[in-house]
């Protein structure tokens, strides 16, 4: 069973975005090529700041929910210490 990431982004206008997959570098790629999320579209290119180690997906969702509601200095350090 592969494990799920919580992933997080900086955005070329400097805002952040997290997101939650199985596959970051192969979501990374839809993200750079403008097929990811749509949030992320406007604002290329993206960078892959930091993932987390392998979780479930509950968890991983539970974790990106709270992860948003972050400031966006908050965010990097909430993504590593999962």
């Amino acid at each position: 069973m592969a494990g799920w990431y919580v992933y997080l982004l900086k955005c070329a206008d400097g805002t952040r975005y997290c997101g939650v997959t199985t596959d970051v570098s192969r979501r990374l790629a839809a993200h750079c090529s403008g097929k990811g999320a749509k949030y992320t579209r406007g604002r290329l290119p993206v960078t892959l700041l930091v993932k987390s180690r392998p979780l479930t997906k509950s968890d991983a969702h539970k974790a990106e929910a709270r992860i948003k509601k972050l400031e966006k200095t908050r965010k990097r350090y909430a993504v590593q210490n999962l």
